[in-house]
């Protein structure tokens, strides 16, 4: 998952309001704990490995095919407005939609007190380019 959700231009001065403290370039870079580049690095072992599995059984058309359907599954989400996108038809390709972890029911936005409903014209206009700034407002 992308960590921050909206590009950075470098020639752009840093909004430390809009995206935080900036510690450089190595933050942006680097993992947030060491623990989490040997996750991804086992995740996309086995991802190759299920491939190579998967080629050898059904050819190489199978998996061109399942990558090709993972890109536009990836691509479509919902407006922003007040539901927000499930990614369902991804999830269900990658095998994603069985595992649930702690961020899927702590910390939701929607339980918090200062939770503020995401304006949807603001937010197709961030994602069109007529507007900066992120798309949904933050919190107080």
């Amino acid at each position: 998952m992308a960590s921050g959700g909206m590009k950075r231009e470098i020639s752009e001065t840093h909004d430390t309001l809009r995206f935080g403290i900036n510690a450089g370039v190595k933050a942006d870079l680097a993992p947030p704990h060491p623990l989490q580049s040997t996750i991804h690095s086992e995740a996309k072992f086995w991802a190759d490995k299920k491939k190579f599995g998967t080629e050898a059984i059904y050819g190489s058309a199978f998996n061109i095919r399942k990558d090709l359907d993972a890109q536009i599954l990836s691509r479509f989400q919902r407006p922003p407005g007040a539901l927000p996108s499930s990614m369902l038809g991804y999830e269900a390709l990658t095998g994603s939609l069985d595992d649930f972890g702690f961020e899927d029911y702590l910390n939701m936005p929607q339980d918090s007190d200062n939770f503020r409903q995401p304006d949807m014209h603001h937010g197709m206009e961030v994602r069109f380019g007529l507007s900066k700034g992120p798309i949904c407002p933050s919190f107080n």
